[in-house]
């Protein structure tokens, strides 16, 4: 008996010896370089490697299912980018909702913690579309399981604290992959994210560009835009030009008309939206400028491409997601008459191609207010005083905790942390790094000693608002 439990013993320290010898092989044959690391990931590959002081930026395909309920069904390719600075950094997660850029850029938060940044493209803006593209699974669940698996994925290197960020349709999808996988992210900072709970009650936004800016300002631009549709057999006959020399259709909307209509409509909201409260470049007696001064106006503000068929290519899985669970808004014109308004603010619906099937879903906005209201943790929402995207936002409430809402003074659709008040810019600067888990104890004592870690870097760090031109969020 003896005799088998020494050789029992001498067995089981031999095979712990082996496995120790195994464990070391393995640590010492794992791959040290960043590279190296992500491409071992599975389904990661290799897009193109930039050079930037300080970092190591990667542009990468991850292979996603088309169907996390059933990703048996096909699969394609996203791209995603990281910019590394050290694996025992914070990490940020960042989408805009729309195309990923492939250029080296630092967004905010990732600025205030001194972290790394991981880029996300959205699901169906090409490259990063299944082919052939099914539409019915390009909604917000879908996309933020696609948050999930990159996350699953990126985590085992970059183990420390994580947090969401976007802005606009960003700022939103920031949320909703919050409201589905809540035990992703330490934190979440969503700018100027638009909230539609209820598509058919858009009020708000007529009480906000009745109040907006000065009554001077808003004079000039209701007259600019009103004489555009005055104008507008002759300004239609520049546009048709203007479309001819540009190679410019109309088949998706369905006529110039409705394109011209819909260009001239957008024009206030996208003043706001990405210019003001300066009105000097806005012509000041409309009714006696020029067409041409007309023209220039709208056409530096709203984009008369952007109705084109062409315009409308790269944005058509956003229109689609308006149509069918994000909800889009209908403003009125009382400056307008009745007469010189022969469409209005056209449903998403107009600018889908009808080879594309929609069906809206009125409960999709009012599950994440009603999640946000009740169960938001560590989130923050950023909005702009003068953006008209903020007069439907996002606000926690009673169920929420460590969640806030701050308004920059006199911003727009650009909003960031920077541009709040001292006091509200110093609270929510400690709160990310507390969430980002890098406060340090004296900010951690008091709020108005926290400043981002990170030095401002005038070509990585991006504070313009990325502008999308007509009614875009």
């Amino acid at each position: 008996m003896r005799k088998a439990l020494r050789w029992l013993l001498a067995l089981t320290v031999l095979l712990g010896t082996l496995s120790a010898a195994g464990t070391a092989g393995a640590a010492t044959a794992a791959p040290a370089d960043i590279k190296d690391r992500l491409l071992a990931i599975p389904g990661v590959s290799l897009i193109e490697e930039k050079p930037y002081t300080g970092y190591r930026f990667f542009v990468l395909n991850f292979t996603q299912p088309v169907d996390h309920r059933h990703p048996d069904r096909g699969t394609f390719q996203q791209r995603i980018t990281v910019l590394h600075k050290d694996t025992s950094r914070p990490t940020v997660f960042y989408t805009g909702g729309y195309n990923v850029s492939t250029t080296p850029s630092r967004r905010e938060p990732t600025q205030i913690v001194d972290g790394n940044q991981v880029s996300l493209e959205y699901r169906y803006f090409t490259p990063s579309r299944p082919a052939p593209a099914d539409w019915s699974k390009l909604d917000i669940w879908q996309a933020a399981s696609d948050q999930h698996r990159v996350y699953q994925a990126l985590k085992r290197i970059y183990s420390a604290n994580w947090l969401a960020t976007g802005g606009s349709k960003g700022g939103m999808t920031a949320t909703y992959y919050e409201r589905f996988y809540p035990r992703d992210m330490d934190g979440v900072v969503a700018y100027v994210a638009p909230n539609d709970v209820v598509n058919d009650e858009d009020s708000a936004y007529d009480r906000f560009f009745a109040t907006v800016g000065t009554k001077e300002c808003r004079d000039r631009l209701n007259a600019v835009q009103r004489e555009a549709l005055v104008r507008r057999e002759a300004l239609e006959k520049r546009y048709a030009r203007f479309a001819a020399d540009g190679g410019y259709t109309f088949t998706t909307v369905g006529s110039l008309d409705k394109a011209y209509e819909a260009v001239v409509l957008d024009y206030v909201w996208g003043f706001w939206q990405y210019s003001g409260p300066d009105c000097d470049d806005i012509p000041a007696d409309a009714a006696h400028a020029s067409d041409d001064a007309i023209w220039d106006s709208v056409d530096t503000i709203s984009g008369f491409s952007a109705y084109t068929d062409q315009g409308l290519e790269q944005y058509t899985p956003y229109y689609y997601q308006a149509g069918t669970q994000l909800g889009s808004p209908t403003i009125h014109f009382p400056h307008i008459e009745r007469r010189l308004i022969r469409y209005g603010y056209q449903p998403p619906r107009t600018f889908v191609p009808r080879s594309i099937p929609m069906r809206f879903q009125p409960g999709a906005m009012r599950d994440v207010d009603t999640w946000v209201r009740h169960h938001a943790r560590h989130m923050l929402f950023v909005y702009g005083q003068n953006d008209p995207w903020g007069a439907e936002r996002f606000r926690p409430g009673a169920g929420a905790r460590d969640s806030y809402v701050f308004t920059a003074p006199g911003m727009n659709h650009g909003a960031n942390v920077a541009g709040l008040t001292e006091g509200q810019r110093t609270l929510a600067t400690a709160r990310i790094l507390a969430w980002a888990g890098v406060a340090s104890p004296a900010v951690q004592d008091d709020p108005a000693a926290a400043k981002p870690l990170a030095r401002f870097d005038a070509r990585l760090d991006v504070r313009d608002v990325e502008r999308e031109p007509a009614l875009r969020p």
